[in-house]
């Protein structure tokens, strides 16, 4: 009984709630924007000063016991508030780093770290206390549910956020562990029941809502929609078709980037760098601490200049670190011919489709950080994306485009996402290129969707997605691309030499929608618990008519399937009866983000457990992100 929808943005730099009234959505047509709104955070933007904001920076400031006096880090929810978060940390933060938590979410999805640990700030020194990146995204969910709470549950608990339909919204290509890891911040921060929505799909649900109707005019039946979200930390892409489905436009996900660690923060340190050897020309050489904080400043400083299209200049102040630095401040100026030019051409190059992108030389000992993408042209990430496409979706009846005798996917239009795109000429180069690419490969210009705001059209999307999900206006459909199988063990006596059988069970056909589910017909399966075992998946392209539960009695002569990296495990069983082989019926569900779910069900018991493994697909390949775990 949710009186409104809910859609949460947890970005890399900001985040930003929606929320949409389904009362008066679903009462009839509205006055544009009458049913939605943007809810205004209350947030610090200096000690004892609290400010209505539409975003909240995603930062954490972990200040001293002595920094702040008494009281001056209250919030109107929170008298004795005694961490940062939002405006006054990100300020804050950039003249104190060491106590500054940023980038929590693309350390969310860093797989060579344990994200449950408290690690950030990264290195910090020993006397800062630290918290682990599911802490810190966990602390900004909890920020926008109080000040959504003090908004509107004071006078009626009905309407606290715990009890409303929420959507929050991921990279496109997090893998199954950031996602979840997503779902438990968001249960730490009292949220209730939450789905995840792909970035992309919500900016392109933003630009529906806004458009209405008019959409139709917009797009037609055999568009293809790129989809380039370019974001405080990461680079999303994403490929959504126009089709037609019982007479009316309908809309599905084709494919989806690689998580791409580039976007605002790499276009700051660039300019920090660059100012930085301005000012060692000029004698006065900076320390670690000291580019922290410039990079902090030129962050500040590119956000004015694109703001601001009559700014020709902004100087950025770096606090001073000892004698040998001429004052207590030390000052450079960040030009705007500078910042275009770094920028542009810098992370969005004049390059051909088909240049991949630079792998620098590895040594053999790294400092532990974020894995951050090594070429930062996009334009070179894209290329690749949409040439690896062209391979991987050639002969997939979905795609609605010819591909044959194509070296890479022609989009037809192009919506733009993300915060960096509020700069114009960062949008205009990308249109540039990726016309250049179409006009060679014999194609036409693609046409830009314009409309969303880049702020928070993926908030605002999410909580439209809510209403779609009820029934209304038009709903993205994903859809597996393969059809996908378990491998069975045949019973067979022992012969020596002679190996048993290993059957393909369908478990996921061809087109199976995300957010569906299927039983598989009852079968003697009998699962192995409470000691390590490997578990065989197997997919193909080919064929598309099997239905769940069709068995393919023999993999080995069976040339159609492709098998996946297996899943090695320990699935737990009760204590004393280790090794038991436990009856069970399958139960397979595609994830509204693309994850395949094989639920194994005890026969008359309580025993639950599940295996997940991605079905996105890369490059032709299957993604092998993959994980286990026990209900």
């Amino acid at each position: 009984m949710s009186r409104y929808s809910i859609g949460i943005d947890l970005g890399t730099t900001h985040s930003a709630l929606s929320y949409l009234s389904l009362e008066r959505a679903e009462a009839g047509p509205q006055p544009r924007g009458r049913a939605q709104a943007v809810l205004p955070l209350p947030q610090l933007t200096a000690p004892g000063t609290v400010e209505e904001r539409l975003l909240l920076p995603s930062f954490l400031y972990l200040p001293s016991s002595s920094e702040f006096p008494s009281g001056g880090l209250a919030l109107p929810w929170d008298p004795d508030s005694h961490e940062v978060v939002g405006e006054l940390a990100r300020s804050h933060g950039a003249t104190v780093p060491a106590r500054l938590v940023s980038s929590a979410k693309s350390w969310l999805c860093h797989r060579g770290v344990d994200r449950r640990a408290p690690l950030l700030p990264w290195q910090a020194p020993p006397e800062v206390r630290r918290v682990s990146p599911l802490d810190a995204s966990a602390r900004y969910l909890r920020h926008l549910r109080e000040a959504w709470d003090h908004a509107f549950a004071r006078s009626d608990e009905e309407n606290a956020l715990g009890a409303q339909e929420v959507v929050v919204t991921v990279p496109a290509s997090f893998d199954a562990a950031a996602r979840d890891l997503t779902l438990e911040a968001a249960a730490k921060a009292g949220l209730g029941e939450v789905v995840l929505l792909e970035e992309p799909q919500a900016a392109l649900y933003a630009w529906l809502e806004l458009l209405g109707d008019s959409f139709r005019k917009k797009v037609k039946v055999g568009d293809v929609i790129l989809v380039v979200d370019v974001g405080g930390g990461t680079t999303d892409l994403s490929l959504i078709a126009v089709s037609e489905d019982q007479g009316e436009l309908g809309l599905s996900r084709l494919a989806v980037g690689d998580h791409i660690l580039l976007g605002g923060d790499n276009m700051d340190l660039a300019l920090s760098h660059a100012l930085s050897r301005k000012l060692s020309e000029e004698g006065k050489k900076l320390d670690g601490w000291q580019l922290t904080s410039l990079t902090h400043g030129c962050r500040v400083a590119k956000e004015r200049l694109f703001a601001d299209a009559a700014l020709r200049e902004v100087t950025v102040a770096v606090p001073g670190r000892g004698s040998s630095l001429v004052g207590a401040t030390v000052k450079a100026v960040l030009e705007r011919s500078e910042l275009e030019s770094l920028l542009t051409d810098g992370f969005f190059p004049r390059v051909g489709h088909s240049e991949v992108p630079a792998t620098a030389r590895r040594v053999g000992l790294a400092q532990m950080a974020l894995p951050y993408a090594q070429d930062p042209a996009v334009t070179r990430h894209l290329g690749m994306f949409l040439t690896r496409q062209a391979k991987a979706l050639a002969g997939a009846r979905e795609v609605p485009v010819e591909l044959s005798g194509r070296s890479f996917v022609h989009p037809t239009a192009v919506l733009f996402n993300g915060g960096v795109f509020k700069a114009g000429p960062l949008k205009a180069r990308v249109l540039e290129v990726l016309n250049g690419w179409l006009e060679s490969d014999g194609g036409g210009p693609a046409r830009e969707l314009e409309g969303v705001d880049l702020d928070l059209a993926v908030a605002r999307g999410a909580a439209y997605y809510g209403f779609v999900r009820r029934g209304h206006g038009l709903r993205i459909r994903g859809g597996t691309a393969r059809s996908y199988y378990v491998g069975v063990e045949a019973a067979m006596p022992a012969v020596p030499g002679v190996e048993p059988q290993v059957r393909a069970v369908c478990v996921a056909p061809f087109g199976m929608e995300e957010g569906t589910q299927a039983d598989v017909p009852p079968q003697e399966f009998g699962l192995w618990v409470g000691e390590p075992t490997r578990f065989r998946f197997f997919c193909s392209s080919v064929r598309r008519d099997d239905r769940v539960g069709t068995t393919l009695e023999d993999v080995a002569s069976e040339e159609d399937l492709q098998e996946l990296s297996p899943i090695e495990t320990a699935l737990p069983g009760r204590a004393g009866e280790e090794g038991r082989l436990v009856p069970v019926n399958l139960q397979a569900a595609v994830t509204e983000l693309g994850s395949l779910e094989l639920r194994c069900l005890e026969n008359g018991g309580a025993g639950r457990w599940k295996l997940e493994l991605s079905v996105r697909i890369r490059g032709g390949d299957e993604v092998d992100s993959r994980g286990s775990s026990v209900e």
